[in-house]
C-alpha cells in the first residue's frame, strides 16, 4: 500500500509552535511550545489522539517551542528527540522528564520512527544547538525549518526537493525598525542568528520552488512586525515574477499564529 504523508501545523507564532506530520503508521509532533490542552485539541481537529504520538522532535529550547513539552511527556509517555544543547537548556518551566524518554540527536544525524525517516539539521539561530528537520517517507519528503537568522548551505540543501516546507517569513524590515521594539531586540531579530525576514524568505523560495517544491506554509510570523498580508504579498510576488503561478506551479499559505491550518496530505 502506497505510503502517505500529512503535515499541518497546529499553532505557528512567537506565541508558540506545534506541527504535526503523520503517515499510514506513525504521528509525530515537531515542538510543543503551547499549552498540553490546545495540543490534544489541535490533533483531535486532525483526527488523531495524543495518545497516538510516537514522537515529539524539537528544534530548540525557547519558550515558545517546548511550554508544553513536559506535561505533554509525562502524561502520555511521549519519546522527546533534541540535541543535546537543547536537552540540557530546558527551562525550568519544562519540568523534570523521566530520562527513557529523552533521545539525543545530533545535527546531521538521521533516524527513523517506524515508516518515518527523520533528518536533523543545523540553523542560525541564537539558542544552543537548534535544529530544522526533513520528515521523508519512500515517496514525499517535509520540512520543518523556523527561527533561522539566514540561510545557510545546510538550510537550503535539506529544504531543496521537499514537497512541503514551512518556512519562515517573521518579519517586515522596516515595520521593525520603525517599530517600537527597543534596539537590542531589533538588533538580535535582524542578525543572523535571529528571525528571517519577509524579503530573506521570497528570494530562498524562488530556489525552492525552483526544484519542485509544492505546497509553502510561511510560518512564524510576529505579530508586531509583520502581517499575514504582507508576508503573503513579499512572497507570492517573488514567486510569480520568476514566472511561477501560484495555485497551479505551487501553493502557498500563512500559518495563523493562534489557529490551525488545513491538513495537507500527500
Amino acid at each position: 500500500m502506497k505510503n502517505t504523508l500529512r503535515f499541518a501545523s497546529v499553532a505557528s507564532s512567537s506565541s508558540g509552535n506545534c506541527t504535526y506530520i503523520g503517515s499510514n503508521n506513525t504521528n509525530i509532533l515537531v515542538d510543543v511550545g503551547i499549552s498540553g490542552k490546545r495540543t490534544c485539541e489541535g490533533l483531535k481537529n486532525l483526527g488523531v489522539s495524543i495518545e497516538d504520538i510516537d514522537a515529539v522532535f524539537v528544534t530548540h529550547e525557547h519558550h515558545d517551542h517546548v511550554d508544553g513539552l513536559g506535561v505533554v511527556a509525562r502524561k502520555y509517555n511521549i519519546p522527546i528527540y533534541a540535541t543535546e544543547g537543547t536537552l540540557s537548556n530546558l527551562p525550568e518551566k519544562v519540568g523534570k522528564i523521566r530520562p527513557g524518554l529523552l533521545n539525543t540527536l545530533y545535527p546531521g544525524e538521521k533516524c527513523v520512527i517506524n515508516d518515518i525517516f527523520v533528518s536533523a539539521f543545523p540553523i542560525p539561530h541564537d539558542a544552543a544547538e537548534p535544529v530544522g528537520y526533513s520528515f521523508i517517507t519512500d515517496n514525499h519528503k517535509v520540512t520543518v525549518a523556523t527561527d533561522i537568522g539566514h540561510i545557510t548551505k545546510e538550510v537550503k540543501e535539506n529544504a531543496l526537493k521537499s514537497d512541503i516546507l514551512l518556512i519562515e517569513s517573521n518579519h517586515d524590515e522596516q515595520m521593525l525598525k520603525n517599530g517600537m521594539y527597543p534596539y537590542h531586540l531589533k538588533k538580535r531579530i535582524l542578525s543572523v542568528n535571529g528571525h528571517l525576514s519577509n524579503d530573506d524568505c521570497a528570494l530562498f523560495l524562488k530556489d525552492i520552488i525552483k526544484e519542485g517544491t509544492k505546497y509553502v506554509l510561511l510560518g512564524h510570523l510576529s505579530k508586531e512586525n509583520n502581517t499575514p498580508a504582507l508576508a503573503y504579498y513579499t512572497n507570492a510576488n517573488a514567486i510569480e515574477q520568476m514566472g511561477a503561478k501560484i495555485g497551479d506551479d505551487c501553493y502557498m499559505w500563512v500559518a495563523p499564529p493562534t489557529g490551525m491550518t488545513k491538513c495537507i496530505q500527500l
